[in-house]
């Protein structure tokens, strides 16, 4: 029987194998400012930076970070979702995404919750665009934002 460093390297051959054409694929990049609303209480709003990366063309992996007020106190708001889009490459009107994920909010108390979303953006294939999103998670949840795309990687 072959030894177990022989079965983990070609276990990780056979993985960077099934997945060397995602890695080698064209991926965008995000940056954006946000603007988040959440009904919990207290109510809460966040204004902050955005960040996102497409692993591929209908996969959004996204992370916003804001700060601002919760109740009549200093708040602050992170989250981390998954988008799948259903018009990616769109250039010239609207796409609508759907995802879901985890918020963190801290200010006077420091709580976690899970998010779902529905968004809509103008343009999510052109270089940059605003979005709104509708949700739940800390209550009713609504977001507004611009973002800004670079496409990085191999072309095809």
């Amino acid at each position: 029987m072959a030894p177990a460093w022989f079965w983990n390297r070609a276990a990780v051959g056979l993985l960077l194998a099934a997945h060397a054409p995602m890695l080698q694929a064209q991926r965008t990049q995000e940056i954006g400012v946000h603007s988040t609303l959440t009904t919990a209480d207290p109510t809460a709003w966040v204004g902050g930076v955005y960040g996102a990366l497409r692993p591929s063309s209908r996969v959004r992996v996204a992370a916003q970070l804001g700060a601002g007020v919760a109740g009549d106190a200093f708040g602050w708001r992170g989250e981390l979702l998954w988008h799948f889009l259903l018009k990616p490459r769109e250039r010239r009107r609207l796409g609508v995404y759907g995802g879901g994920g985890v918020a963190v909010t801290g200010g006077r108390d420091t709580e976690g919750f899970i998010v779902v979303v529905l968004g809509l953006e103008a343009k999510p294939g052109a270089q940059s665009g605003w979005a709104l999103e509708v949700g739940i998670g800390g209550g009713v949840r609504l977001s507004a934002g611009y973002r800004w795309r670079r496409r990085v990687g191999a072309r095809h």
